[in-house]
């Protein structure tokens, strides 16, 4: 019994294999192409374990994803790997087409191709679990009702499109080929091993360092907030009970507006490491808003408690306490990924 993880490497990724392997002795095998976000020190707490395989490679490469799959002979696969932050799709929507799309048709083949071959019990239990987002839906206004997994799509940043488009590919190849499948769409998630391009990492990481903490716009962008272990249990539920061609939301009962974000983010700064040249708060800097900002997300979380009984453990107060604690207790884990020394050892090592 094994499974096949792509994106093990990136946030929720490398969260969801430390708490697999937490969870359960079955093995993963972990496929990832190491961008920018991708890191192996996330992993490095399964140096030497047996039940953790490391791949370094692209899920748009067929023939690597047909090998893997022959080769461990994978009861399900989990798809993280994905290009995911918006700002990032504006500016260069070329890689989150490659990635997010391309590369989801690329697994969702090799995955038929391989199940099809399956027999028995093996073909029966097979699943292919897509992790998604709740961008997909579009924004809310503040009187709407949080998405359910009934919302139309509605993408509006070259990001979530390209993650609606993928959410398309998987239903469309359990309708057509039946090919067993789960979505789940999730919230914002945080924790710990979050690279510092994204809020909540970003603003401890500058506050720490004294530099502006930028809020795009008035700051009142309103997000529901999911603890990534949380996120990881949800996933768990779904892939051992999830009824096949469903789609589940995944979010955290925390709607937040940014700014409150941030303003949480230096209360608890202030209380665990007071800087000498005042609060923290004082940092907050209002920038011009992005291009097609969403105004808020907000997930209704209700079916995946009704029909598999699972629910956050965390509270925002609980999960952001230990988020911002994860961050002053690692500071090399930071100061390496922003230094690019990881990259260069990756390189290294790989090349």
């Amino acid at each position: 019994m094994t499974i096949l993880v792509t994106g093990g490497a990136g946030f929720i990724g490398s969260n969801f294999v430390l708490d697999w392997l937490r969870q359960s002795d079955e093995p993963v095998v972990n496929l990832d192409v190491l961008t920018y976000a991708g890191n192996l020190e996330n992993l490095a707490s399964l140096d030497g374990d047996a039940r953790h395989s490391f791949v370094k490679g692209d899920i748009c490469d067929r023939a690597l994803i047909d090998s893997l799959l022959a080769t461990h002979q994978p009861r399900a696969i989990v798809h993280f790997a994905a290009e995911s932050h918006v700002d990032r799709s504006i500016h260069g929507p070329g890689a989150f087409m490659k990635t997010n799309v391309d590369g989801t048709f690329t697994l969702l083949e090799a995955a038929r191709a391989y199940w099809s071959a399956l027999e028995g019990d093996a073909k029966a239990a097979f699943r292919f679990h897509h992790v998604s987002t709740d961008e997909v839906y579009g924004s809310l206004k503040p009187t709407d009702p949080p998405f359910a997994e009934t919302n139309p799509y509605e993408p509006n940043s070259p990001y979530s499109a390209s993650k609606a488009a993928s959410d398309h590919l998987v239903r469309a190849w359990h309708h057509t080929y039946g090919l067993p499948v789960v979505t789940t769409n999730c919230s914002n998630n945080y924790g710990p091993y979050h690279f510092p391009e994204k809020l909540i990492p970003l603003m401890i990481v500058n506050a720490l360092a004294g530099k502006p903490l930028p809020v795009y716009g008035d700051g009142q962008q309103i997000r529901d907030w999911l603890y990534v272990t949380d996120h990881c249990s949800g996933i768990r539920a779904v892939l051992a009970g999830g009824k096949l061609g469903e789609t589940y939301n995944i979010g955290g009962w925390n709607e937040k507006a940014n700014i409150d974000i941030v303003k949480t983010v230096c209360a608890l700064l202030d209380e665990l490491k007071p800087s000498a040249e005042g609060p923290y708060a004082r940092l907050i800097t209002y920038v011009k808003d992005r291009p097609g900002h969403d105004r808020r997300y907000a997930i209704d979380a209700r079916k995946i408690e009704r029909d598999l009984g699972w629910r956050p453990a965390e509270t925002f107060d609980t999960g952001i306490r230990k988020t911002v604690q994860w961050y002053l207790d690692h500071p090399e884990w930071v100061a390496r990924v922003q230094s690019g020394a990881y990259k260069d050892w990756v390189s290294k090592q790989y090349n």
